[in-house]
């Protein structure tokens, strides 16, 4: 980076990186006139955190704290004998599990991810019904009586109308590139990690489609609503 200013002067910024797996150290220092810059591997951006390593543990425990400080502002709310559980409901969806799950369409969501999302919500969907230990109900039971689903279908329902979304760009938008970027080089021996976009193949190939399939029926929206549908249940999907 050359040409920033600063204090009224300009200054030049060069990083030496040894080979490739330098580009992006975890741990670096950037010292200039009166400013000090260090490498971190993790920051907040847009409200999500992002880490080095890719994945999503980071960003829900932020999403899980913040949903928690907005559920228990609401506490007059839950408690109210004034409001129908109905109504609590839809204050719980728009006020708390939107909170929750702002910025999961991203996420490369795994089970035990998965769990801490379930029973942050099952606790709280407790907590409006007033049941407490030791009165025990069924997590069936409890989505029943509150309308909800299993949040991995929430994550998915979130995840692929946002794909659509992003499909019906341009294809010179970065965002559309990006769904398609392949990391180039070696990767270390042993398993491939599951990454986001094998776990959205894996989801495509589990509904009996692909992802060049899918690419053609996001370009209609009614038509990509189905789609999301059979993709967000067990059944497969035909066209």
């Amino acid at each position: 980076m050359s040409g920033a200013v600063c204090g009224g002067g300009r200054f030049n910024i060069s990083l030496k990186c040894s080979s490739q797996r330098d580009l992006c150290p975890a741990s670096f220092v950037i010292i200039l006139p009166l400013l000090s810059f260090t490498g971190t591997d993790h920051f907040t951006y847009l409200g999500s955190v992002i880490s080095t390593d890719g994945g999503a543990d980071d960003d829900v425990k932020s999403r899980i704290n913040k949903a928690r400080h907005a559920f228990n502002i609401l506490r007059p709310i839950w408690n109210s004998k004034a409001l129908s559980l109905r109504s609590k409901i839809r204050i719980f969806n728009t006020n708390v599990k939107a909170v929750l799950l702002y910025g999961s369409e991203t996420w490369r969501v795994t089970n035990t991810i998965t769990g801490k999302l379930q029973t942050f919500v099952n606790r709280c969907l407790r907590h409006i019904l007033n049941i407490r230990w030791p009165e025990k109900i069924s997590n069936a039971d409890l989505w029943k009586r509150t309308n909800q689903k299993p949040i991995s279908q929430d994550v998915k329902k979130r995840k692929w109308g946002w794909i659509g979304h992003t499909l019906r760009k341009p294809n010179d938008n970065i965002t559309r590139q990006a769904l398609d970027w392949n990391p180039q080089g070696k990767r270390k021996v042993g398993r491939p990690k599951q990454t986001w976009k094998r776990s959205i193949e894996s989801e495509a190939k589990a509904a009996g489609t692909t992802w060049p399939r899918l690419k053609g029926a996001a370009q209609n929206r009614v038509r990509w609503r189905g789609v999301v549908a059979a993709l967000c249940s067990t059944g497969s999907l035909q066209e």
